[in-house]
C-alpha cells in the first residue's frame, strides 16, 4: 500500500550521511521534526544530479527559513551518497538518506523496479512534507516526470 496524506511514515533502519554515516531509524529521524523528503531514483543520475537534488540545494536556506529540515532519499549505499552530496557541495545540514536495499521506499510503497534500465529497485521520484513523521504533503512524479518534487513545487505548496 502506497503512503497517504495522514499516514506515519513506516518506522525502518536507515543510514544518515551528514557529518560522517550514522545508522538509525526513520521513526526516530523524523519524531520531532517538520522535514521536506525528497527521493530520487539514483545517484549521479543525469536528472537527480542535473536538476533534483541541486534545487534543494539552491533553495536550502529558503527551507530553513521556514523551519523545515530537508533530507534527500536515495536506494544507494552510503557511500555512495558521501560522495555524491560532496560532489554537488551539499550542506551538511542537508541530510542524504542511504537507504541501501529499499526497505523505507518499499515501506512507502513508493518503490521503482529499475532493472529495464539495469538499476534494479531504486525509488520513485517524490516529495513529501511530514510534522513529526506524519504526513501533510505528498507529491509523486508521474514515471519520466519531473515537475511536482522540485524545490520550487514543495516551497510553493507549502506557502
Amino acid at each position: 500500500m502506497n503512503i497517504q496524506v495522514g499516514d506515519t511514515l513506516p518506522d525502518v533502519e536507515i543510514r544518515v550521511v551528514s557529518n560522517g554515516i550514522e545508522q538509525t531509524r526513520t521513526g526516530t529521524l523524523f519524531a520531532g521534526r517538520k522535514a521536506v523528503l525528497f527521493a530520487v531514483p539514483g545517484a549521479f543520475t543525469p536528472t537527480c544530479s542535473n536538476r533534483h537534488l541541486p534545487g534543494y540545494v539552491q533553495h536550502f536556506a529558503e527551507f530553513r527559513k521556514r523551519g523545515l529540515d530537508v533530507m534527500c532519499l536515495a536506494v544507494n549505499d552510503a557511500y555512495v551518497m558521501q560522495a555524491w552530496a560532496t560532489s554537488q557541495q551539499v550542506p551538511p545540514e542537508l541530510l542524504m538518506l542511504a537507504d541501501g536495499n529499499g526497505n523505507f521506499a518499499k515501506a512507502l510503497g513508493l518503490e521503482l523496479d529499475g532493472s529495464s534500465y539495469g538499476m534494479g529497485l531504486r525509488s520513485r521520484r517524490f516529495a513529501l512534507y511530514a510534522d513529526d513523521g506524519v504526513v501533510k504533503q505528498l507529491q509523486v512524479e508521474a514515471p519520466g516526470e519531473f515537475r511536482v518534487s522540485t524545490a520550487e513545487s514543495m516551497l510553493e505548496l507549502l506557502g
